[in-house]
Protein backbone atom coordinates (compact mmCIF):
# COMPACT_ATOMS: atom_id res chain seq x y z
CA UNK A 1 0.00 0.00 0.00
CA UNK A 2 1.33 3.51 -1.05
CA UNK A 3 0.99 5.42 2.27
CA UNK A 4 1.73 8.97 0.96
CA UNK A 5 3.30 10.75 -2.60
CA UNK A 6 4.57 14.52 -2.66
CA UNK A 7 6.46 15.70 -5.81
CA UNK A 8 9.88 13.78 -5.14
CA UNK A 9 8.76 11.14 -2.30
CA UNK A 10 6.93 8.39 -2.20
CA UNK A 11 6.34 6.35 1.31
CA UNK A 12 5.28 2.94 0.96
CA UNK A 13 4.86 0.47 3.66
CA UNK A 14 6.45 3.00 5.70
CA UNK A 15 9.37 3.56 3.46
CA UNK A 16 10.68 5.96 2.00
CA UNK A 17 11.84 6.49 -1.68
CA UNK A 18 12.88 9.64 -3.68
CA UNK A 19 13.33 7.80 -6.78
CA UNK A 20 11.34 6.72 -9.26
CA UNK A 21 9.57 3.37 -8.48
CA UNK A 22 8.03 0.22 -9.70
CA UNK A 23 5.92 -1.70 -7.01
CA UNK A 24 5.36 -5.27 -7.53
CA UNK A 25 3.48 -8.03 -5.69
CA UNK A 26 7.18 -8.94 -4.39
CA UNK A 27 8.34 -5.59 -3.74
CA UNK A 28 9.71 -2.19 -4.96
CA UNK A 29 12.30 -1.70 -7.04
CA UNK A 30 13.92 1.60 -6.96
CA UNK A 31 15.06 3.39 -8.17
CA UNK A 32 13.66 3.40 -12.11
CA UNK A 33 14.84 4.71 -14.89
CA UNK A 34 13.98 4.59 -18.84
CA UNK A 35 15.92 5.06 -21.62
CA UNK A 36 14.77 7.91 -22.56
CA UNK A 37 14.21 10.02 -19.25
CA UNK A 38 10.85 11.15 -19.93
CA UNK A 39 9.06 8.73 -22.48
CA UNK A 40 8.07 5.54 -21.44
CA UNK A 41 9.48 2.85 -23.84
CA UNK A 42 8.24 -0.82 -23.72
CA UNK A 43 11.76 -2.14 -22.35
CA UNK A 44 11.59 0.55 -19.42
CA UNK A 45 9.30 -2.61 -17.90
CA UNK A 46 11.66 -5.54 -18.40
CA UNK A 47 11.34 -6.07 -14.72
CA UNK A 48 7.84 -7.02 -14.90
CA UNK A 49 8.03 -9.29 -17.87
CA UNK A 50 8.78 -12.63 -15.95
CA UNK A 51 5.81 -12.15 -14.01
CA UNK A 52 3.15 -10.09 -15.82
CA UNK A 53 0.31 -8.28 -13.74
CA UNK A 54 -2.94 -7.79 -15.00
CA UNK A 55 -2.87 -4.16 -14.44
CA UNK A 56 -0.62 -1.84 -14.39
CA UNK A 57 -1.12 1.77 -13.07
CA UNK A 58 1.56 4.12 -14.83
CA UNK A 59 2.26 7.48 -12.89
CA UNK A 60 3.34 10.11 -15.63
CA UNK A 61 4.88 12.45 -13.02
CA UNK A 62 3.06 14.86 -10.62
CA UNK A 63 2.28 17.19 -13.62
CA UNK A 64 2.52 14.39 -16.33
CA UNK A 65 5.26 15.39 -18.13
CA UNK A 66 6.38 11.65 -18.58
CA UNK A 67 4.87 10.65 -22.22
CA UNK A 68 3.64 6.79 -22.78
CA UNK A 69 3.45 6.53 -26.70
CA UNK A 70 0.88 4.55 -28.34
CA UNK A 71 3.81 2.03 -29.25
CA UNK A 72 4.09 0.98 -25.16
CA UNK A 73 0.87 1.18 -24.95
CA UNK A 74 0.33 -1.34 -27.70
CA UNK A 75 2.76 -3.66 -26.41
CA UNK A 76 1.21 -4.01 -23.39
CA UNK A 77 -2.20 -4.86 -24.66
CA UNK A 78 -0.14 -7.23 -26.50
CA UNK A 79 1.16 -8.92 -23.49
CA UNK A 80 -2.42 -9.09 -22.03
CA UNK A 81 -1.85 -6.20 -19.55
CA UNK A 82 -4.34 -3.21 -18.71
CA UNK A 83 -2.71 0.10 -18.74
CA UNK A 84 -4.16 2.93 -16.86
CA UNK A 85 -1.97 6.03 -17.05
CA UNK A 86 -2.48 9.29 -14.95
CA UNK A 87 -0.38 11.93 -13.18
CA UNK A 88 1.02 10.32 -10.60
CA UNK A 89 -1.07 11.39 -7.33
CA UNK A 90 -4.25 9.91 -9.27
CA UNK A 91 -2.12 6.87 -10.27
CA UNK A 92 -1.47 6.74 -6.30
CA UNK A 93 -4.86 6.91 -5.54
CA UNK A 94 -6.07 4.20 -8.21
CA UNK A 95 -3.13 1.74 -7.21
CA UNK A 96 -4.89 1.72 -3.65
CA UNK A 97 -7.99 1.05 -4.73
CA UNK A 98 -7.28 -1.76 -6.55
CA UNK A 99 -5.49 -3.08 -3.94
CA UNK A 100 -8.25 -2.62 -1.73
CA UNK A 101 -10.71 -4.16 -3.95
CA UNK A 102 -8.83 -6.84 -5.70
CA UNK A 103 -5.86 -7.52 -3.36
CA UNK A 104 -1.96 -7.37 -4.43
CA UNK A 105 -1.70 -10.18 -6.82
CA UNK A 106 -1.84 -8.51 -10.58
CA UNK A 107 -1.74 -5.14 -10.07
CA UNK A 108 1.53 -3.27 -10.15
CA UNK A 109 2.40 0.47 -10.66
CA UNK A 110 5.17 2.18 -12.27
CA UNK A 111 5.48 5.74 -10.95
CA UNK A 112 7.50 8.66 -12.01
CA UNK A 113 7.63 10.67 -8.57
CA UNK A 114 8.59 14.27 -9.94
CA UNK A 115 8.02 16.74 -13.21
Amino acid sequence: MIDAYSFGLITIDGRQYTKDVIITSNGVLSPWWRRKGHSLDSGDLESIMNDPPQILVIGMGSFGVMKVPESTLEFLREKGIEARVMRTGKAVEEFNRLLSERGPDRIMAALHLTC
